[in-house]
């Protein structure tokens, strides 16, 4: 069974997960992080895992809703613990919200070969990205703005996202062809 890590569990990460439950691959989960209250407005993680690391979290409630097991991976993911947790992948898929951690899942997909699919939003909900790492350049955070997970503002927009995330990686799973989205408020762009 092909293994999809999913790099970073906050507002995409942890919207696309449900949404690949019946794509036939183990899915693993890396993510350090805990749940805050704040997340709870836009990210899939209930008021009840307030206080618990991320994948934990998503862990109990994808088990309680679907009986679905994931691998989970309470780390931080860092050059020296790279191969560690991504090494075994077939399919990496960054949801990460940061330049210095995006360069970390690039750096180690290309120098292995392993097809890596990120996904980004922009802080105030304007835009959000699908992109294969062949075509993918990180930016790096401006201060401009804001987190997205900050209140909720932006949540039907993150779902969206999300679903046309899940949809590129069913499709590589399923047909091996790699599709990528522009997301912006007023629609979507297939690249």
């Amino acid at each position: 069974m092909k293994i999809v890590t999913i790099v970073g569990v906050g507002a995409l990460g942890s919207h696309v997960l449900p949404l690949l439950r019946n794509v036939g691959a183990t899915l693993r989960v890396i993510d350090f992080d805990r749940v805050e209250t704040k997340n709870t407005q836009s990210q899939f993680h209930p008021k009840s895992s307030v206080g618990k690391t991320k994948v934990l979290a998503l862990q109990q409630t994808v088990q309680l809703l679907w009986g679905m097991r994931i691998e989970t991976i309470p780390h931080k993911l860092v050059a020296d613990n790279a191969e560690a947790l991504l090494g075994k992948s077939d399919l990496v898929l960054d949801c990460l919200d940061n330049g210095a951690a995006r360069r970390v899942v690039q750096s180690f997909v290309r120098k292995n070969a392993i097809p890596c699919l990120h996904g980004a939003l922009a802080a105030n909900g304007g835009f959000g990205r699908v992109v294969w790492d062949e075509s993918f350049t990180i930016d790096d955070e401006t201060g401009v703005g804001g987190a997205t997970c900050e209140d909720g503002e932006h949540l039907p927009f993150i779902s969206i996202t999300s679903s046309y995330l899940a949809h590129a990686v069913k499709e590589y799973l399923t047909t091996g062809k790699k599709i990528g989205f522009q997301v912006m408020p007023v629609g979507a762009i297939r690249t």
